[in-house]
């Protein structure tokens, strides 16, 4: 008779199991003690302030002309919408709406355009061989380097009526052109600033795309159009989605590029919030601009999240099928 033969399990699988059947593994069972120290850098640095800036837009401006002062009053609210002129009659006043919009336009202007010029750029970098595709990587953080305000001068003194390109242009024998201060060289300042949070994301879904699918596709007699709209393009949308998020935001409410390479020509609502608490020391109105801005900035986070989610379940559909 022969003894009954034992299946021993491998000492890893064996490991694995008793690390499952730890605490750390199971859900909820961790100690809140760890996410303290995040909780308490959230409510100082995040809430507290944010809190302040809504408190200050329903205060009234100091007699001083500094700080805030009370009771409570909606006036710098009404003020977004309203003006009141010297025998208290109040009119609808869309100023402020229409900054508002325009650095919304701006904001989606230099999105797009962000993405015409990272999507190339990220698929070159992620067909290079390891080595310098690393370096490649390396050099896009290259601007971070320097202080973005030194970036900026430096348009100005590219776009100005002096700079290298007017310069190069009446070389030709050509009228120079008027480049700055302009909407033009905001949004070039805008593009140039944030084109690498759009490229970065969007190289690492490349990175992980298999160009072998694109061999395949015109294998089967596909043009290069549809290969990169219907191959290339939706392997990428998560990382151009991340990328317009992290180039949309700040562009909504970025002030330096306005402020400098827009001149006085150009108002967003960057460059009002800080005129406010600045210039004119209209704390309160300041602080409902900033939270008007917030509050289109929630907005904008709900639609990229929407549209996360609507990608999701695209990518979960496309599996099954």
């Amino acid at each position: 008779m022969t003894a009954p033969t034992h299946h021993t399990v491998p000492v890893d699988l064996k490991t694995a199991e008793q690390f499952r059947k730890t605490q750390w593994r199971r859900p909820g069972s961790g100690s809140t003690a760890l996410a303290w120290p995040g909780i308490v850098l959230g409510i100082v640095f995040v809430a507290i302030p944010v809190l302040l800036v809504v408190g200050y837009s329903f205060m009234s401006k100091a007699p001083g002309g500094v700080g805030v002062a009370g009771p409570i009053s909606f006036e710098s609210w009404s003020k977004l919408l309203f003006e009141e002129d010297f025998a208290g009659n109040r009119s609808f006043n869309p100023q402020y709406l229409t900054i508002l919009w325009r650095s919304v336009w701006m904001a989606a202007l230099t999105t797009v355009l962000a993405m015409l010029l990272a999507v190339p750029t990220a698929v070159w970098i992620a067909t290079r061989p390891a080595r310098i595709r690393n370096a490649l990587v390396l050099a896009v953080t290259i601007p971070f380097w320097t202080n973005t305000l030194i970036r900026t001068y430096a348009w100005m003194i590219l776009l100005n009526d002096q700079g290298l390109i007017n310069t190069g242009i009446s070389a030709l024998g050509l009228t120079p052109l008027p480049l700055f201060p302009s909407p033009f060289a905001t949004v070039i300042g805008l593009v140039y600033v944030f084109v690498p949070f759009m490229i970065l994301p969007i190289y690492t879904s490349a990175a992980k795309f298999d160009f072998r699918l694109a061999e395949a596709a015109y294998d089967l007699g596909a043009t290069r159009w549809r290969v990169i709209t219907r191959v290339l393009v939706p392997s990428l949308r998560s990382g151009m989605l991340a990328g317009s998020l992290l180039v949309f935001v700040p562009a909504l409410g970025a002030f330096i590029q306005p402020m400098l390479l827009g001149g006085a020509k150009l108002d967003l609502i960057g460059t009002v919030i800080q005129r406010q608490f600045k210039d004119s020391m209209n704390w309160p109105f300041g602080a409902a601009i900033s939270v008007a801005l917030l509050l289109l900035t929630l907005i904008a986070l709900l639609g990229f999240a929407f549209a996360a989610k609507r990608l999701s379940a695209q990518g979960e559909k496309a599996s099954l099928l």
